[in-house]
């Protein structure tokens, strides 16, 4: 299955800074939930083995966040933004543990710090930073979310699927995390419980296909051949593409016929 990619610049048409805008707060919420669906997208045909060693964030959706976090100064987010376009990963570390070191209750450096980590592939270090990020902010989602992807990318499914599911008490609307957490049963072979998440994500968002395509494989691997080709027909309507990808995943009796 390919690698999806966002065309994250000038997407999400983040406003500047004006006396029109509400508030910082506002901003960074907009642009926090812009980077949420694009990091799902990214990461929603990689295998286990693939997760978050990419990139955890696509290209141009994070500078875009770092422009408009709310408890960054503008110097800091200059340099952010120069260490990501460098490739400086330990520089980014650096960075967010000595504005840490003087506000550990800032929440962007943990989510920067995280990141960074995530670039270095030490994605239990990165678990930890959105730990902190979840702990300062127990209603943020996308930390939550980061979180999970970190924990399935340390080859911990379990672990991620109790984060998801912890995350779902607080919220029970996040289309995201209803897909993570069915990605992360899928990943334990759980495909029962994978279904079941996968329903909530597309009953929360209709057109999320991704969503439909995990739906589709968990009903394959139970082998549920009416319902799996319920979905592709869905999926052949949304999403042609990847409906001819879901289609390979038929099960075995089946005829290998076109979605």
């Amino acid at each position: 299955m390919p690698i999806l990619r966002s065309s994250a610049r000038g997407e999400y048409n983040l406003p500047v800074k004006s006396k029109r805008i509400s508030s910082w707060r506002d901003i960074a919420r907009r642009a926090r939930a812009a980077v949420c669906v694009s990091a799902v997208l990214a990461l929603a045909a990689c295998t286990p083995e693939q997760h978050l060693l990419l990139s955890l964030i696509p290209d141009g959706t994070f500078p875009i966040l770092l422009s408009h976090l709310e408890k960054t100064d503008d110097k800091n987010r200059r340099r952010v933004a120069e260490l990501d376009e460098r490739g400086d990963w330990n520089g980014l570390v650096q960075l967010a543990e000595k504005n840490l070191a003087q506000d550990r209750s800032n929440s962007d450096w943990w989510m920067v710090k995280g990141y960074a980590y995530t670039q270095l592939g030490e994605h239990e270090q990165a678990a930890g930073c959105y730990e902190e990020l979840v702990r300062l902010g127990p209603d943020n989602m996308l930390g939550w979310n980061l979180l999970a992807q970190s924990q399935r990318a340390a080859r911990q499914p379990q672990r991620a699927a109790q984060t998801l599911n912890n995350a779902l008490l607080i919220r029970s609307d996040s289309p995201a995390t209803w897909f993570l957490l069915g990605e992360s049963y899928t990943d334990l072979g759980s495909y029962r419980p994978a279904a079941q998440a996968y329903r909530q994500a597309v009953r929360l968002n209709r057109e999320f296909s991704q969503a439909w395509y995990g739906l589709g494989r968990a009903y394959a691997r139970q082998g549920k051949q009416a319902e799996f080709e319920q979905i592709v027909q869905s999926l052949a309507r949304l999403d042609p593409p990847l409906a001819q990808q879901l289609a390979k995943e038929r099960p075995a009796g089946e005829a290998r016929r076109g979605p």
